[in-house]
């Protein structure tokens, strides 16, 4: 039997979820078929639960100086059992909460692996049960991406993991390595150090971070090694040399070689898309050398009405781009045209301190021939970043000096994931340096230090 949806999602992540309630509430009959967990890696094993390790890791260096607020409590220790067991009890809330989304926007939920037999009829299949064969008049393709995998980092699950490992890793490691010094890298190695864990983080490209703005990248390094942490960039793993109670691993700088050991090691060297065995190629669906799908301005694919968002269709492999893409590709099914700007996606790394980003660094926005305007202030000059007992950080803002538009926010310090929304909206409405400077900011708050960074690029900044 054959049931017919005007809109099917494959994949239930933050990009296929949100595309099928966007679709629904645009008056389309709606089908999710999802392999795993609703809510895709991001609710269960990514975005949402290790935020919840981190808050725990953070909770836990502040109380090793709460003495400084003048507050006197006993000795601080932990339970690491139970900070994994909260990460895992806050996804659990979060996919039974899209659930309830599920049912309330009048979407069905298919459970299994899905096949395109054609651009308009999808086969699912389920363990233990014969295929059913859905029919669509659009397909949303929302499968996602896993850890990525090399030859010469043999990923073992014990000794030598991927990031889901790392959330639920007991007990906790003496010692950890994390190969790459991404978002992924750079988090999972402030949560273990933060716990007490040695923590190395190799890095082959020259900063931290490689997707960010220099200065924010150098301050992170600082930062991080000021906390304990072993930072190598410039270097590669040539070799490791996997054992019963330890890992060597064999690091390479130049002409250099260095063997660090130690009890596990985390690889965190990038995604790959979760595009095989969906049947993409019988049907028409171009990919890219790296296995992303291929998808214009409004996420279609190569063969009209197929759509693909989120991490499978490459760029930015963000849960808010996915989400984006979505409601594009559903706008587009609806007749109604919405591209994403892709240049206008922000990006966070929730380590302490935090790291927030948006549009062009400084760098870029001169490899595309922009004279620009550069404005910066350190959050010791904010009251507010004082009181709170975080004045580490600063931000800089990018101005095209032609307009004074603002083309590029980059920011460090305590809470700046959530200002960068100020910035976004700023980018998005072509705002200058003028228009934020004289936007209002209440006092006391981190946000004026925004009003201050484009003071500054001005030559008007008023506390610094």
């Amino acid at each position: 039997m054959t049931t017919s949806y005007d809109v099917v999602v494959i994949g239930a992540g933050p990009g296929g979820y949100v595309a099928a309630i966007k679709a629904a509430q645009m008056g389309k009959t709606v089908a999710v078929i999802e392999r795993e967990a609703l809510g895709g890696v991001c609710l269960n094993w990514g975005c949402i639960p290790t935020k919840a390790l981190i808050k725990s890791a953070e909770t836990f260096s502040q109380l090793q100086h709460v003495e400084d607020f003048g507050v006197t409590v006993g000795k601080v220790g932990h339970n690491w059992a139970k900070v994994v067991e909260r990460s895992r009890s806050v996804a659990a809330k979060m996919s039974t909460g899209v659930d309830f989304l599920m049912k309330k926007n009048k979407i069905d939920v298919i459970m299994g692996s899905a096949k395109l037999v054609s651009p308009t009829h999808v086969e699912v299949t389920s363990e233990g049960e014969s295929p059913r064969f859905v029919q669509a008049g659009s397909v949303v393709i929302a499968t996602g991406a896993r850890a990525r995998t090399f030859p010469n980092l043999p990923v073992d699950g014990d000794r030598v993991f991927h990031y889901r490992k790392a959330m639920v890793l007991d007990p906790q490691p003496k010692s950890l390595l994390c190969i790459g010094a991404g978002a992924i890298g750079m988090e999972f190695a402030y949560v273990y150090n933060s716990f007490g864990t040695e923590v190395h983080v190799v890095e082959v490209m020259d900063q931290v971070l490689p997707v960010e703005d220099h200065e924010i990248a150098k301050f992170v390094e600082r930062a991080y090694k000021k906390q304990g942490v072993h930072i190598h960039t410039k270097t590669k793993v040539k070799e490791l040399k996997v054992g019963k109670k330890s890992v060597k691993v064999v690091l390479e700088s130049g002409d250099k070689e260095q063997v660090v050991e130690v009890e596990r090691v985390l690889v965190a060297v990038g995604m790959q898309p979760n595009t095989e065995g969906l049947g993409l190629s019988d049907v028409g669906v171009k990919l890219d050398a790296r296995g992303f799908v291929d998808v214009d301005a409004n996420q279609q694919t190569s063969v009209p009405g197929v759509y693909a968002i989120g991490d499978c269709a490459g760029k930015q492999l963000l849960a808010h781009k996915a989400s984006v893409e979505g409601e594009a590709a559903v706008y587009h099914i609806c007749g109604q045209p919405h591209p994403v700007d892709h240049d206008q996606i922000p990006g966070n790394t929730y380590c302490q301190p935090q790291v927030s980003s948006i549009g062009l660094s400084e760098r870029k926005a001169k490899e595309l021939g922009k004279k620009v305007k550069i404005g910066r202030f350190n959050f010791q000059a904010s009251g507010m970043a004082q009181a709170i007992g975080h004045p580490e950080g600063f931000i800089k803002l990018v101005f095209d000096a032609q307009y004074d538009q603002l083309v590029g926010a980059h920011m460090v310090g305590y809470g700046v994931t959530e200002l960068i929304g100020e910035l976004g909206l700023a980018l998005k409405l072509e705002a200058t340096a003028a228009e934020i400077q004289h936007t209002v900011h209440a006092h006391p708050s981190l946000a004026e230090a925004v009003m201050e960074t484009a003071g500054d690029a001005l030559g008007q900044a008023i506390h610094q």
